[in-house]
């Protein structure tokens, strides 16, 4: 990640006091080190500071950003950086990242970490997938992650943000439906789409289109949240699980 994107996003959803200690902390790591995990982690300890407490977060819905792909130099990067900027905006939920590359160890064919992926996939209420169109498919690391679990998909919403060329991955985000209906998910119609991705973002990875982008996300988002809503209290209701036992 860069370090202008990181300021970027947290500065609209921090106080002063708040922004000061993320820029300390920040700054007492190397650039290269600047991973999405360290982002995320230091985000949300400074965000439950309020006044020198710490803020009840039991109320607030989590909605965890997908990675959709895990090659080396990936525009999903911008992509994300870009989405977190308006997701850190919104209020009622805290953000959590699920990253392909960071729950794999160094090895070119180390498997994911199954126990730290199926914990974050628990703990999510909604999912926003953010994914290439490769081939006219989705890429094979998002197979992995999604099928690295079962259960803990049940009865969550998740949303597409999708890139690619032409189709903008708009053909990905159909088969990804398909996947994920299988897994007793609600996608969400709506979708955020970039065709030929490489044209739509400046060099600092805002897109030259912002209030269009900006527009779509938000109709996604809201939608998104309704059900994450809806579904977390008919799960705390009624198990999923037991409905058809």
């Amino acid at each position: 990640m860069q370090r202008r994107d990181c300021d970027a996003a947290a500065r609209g959803n921090l106080s002063d006091r708040q922004f000061a200690a993320w820029q300390i902390g920040l700054d007492s790591f190397p650039a290269s080190l600047l991973t999405s995990t360290l982002v995320e982690v230091l985000y949300h300890e400074l965000h439950r500071i309020d006044n020198g407490a710490f803020a009840d977060m039991n109320e607030k819905m989590t909605i965890a950003v997908v990675y959709g792909s895990a090659r080396q130099g990936r525009f999903c990067d911008t992509v994300v950086n870009w989405a977190l900027t308006e997701l850190w905006a919104e209020s009622g939920f805290r953000v959590t990242l699920i990253d392909p590359l960071e729950l794999k160890g160094t090895g070119e064919d180390t498997a994911l970490n199954a126990a730290a992926l199926e914990t974050k996939i628990a703990e999510a209420d909604a999912f926003i997938v953010v994914t290439p169109e490769y081939n006219h498919g989705y890429p094979a690391p998002l197979k992995e992650l999604i099928d690295s679990c079962y259960e803990p998909w049940h009865a969550k919403p998740v949303g597409f943000i999708s890139y690619g060329g032409v189709s903008g991955g708009l053909r990905a985000v159909e088969q990804l439906r398909q996947v994920f209906a299988e897994l007793h998910t609600v996608t969400i119609r709506d979708t955020v789409s970039f065709a030929n991705v490489w044209a739509q973002f400046d060099a600092a990875g805002n897109p030259f289109k912002a209030a269009e982008a900006k527009a779509g996300l938000i109709v996604m988002l809201r939608r998104l949240k309704w059900w994450a809503r809806a579904l977390k209290a008919a799960r705390t209701e009624n198990a999923y699980s037991g409905v058809a036992a």
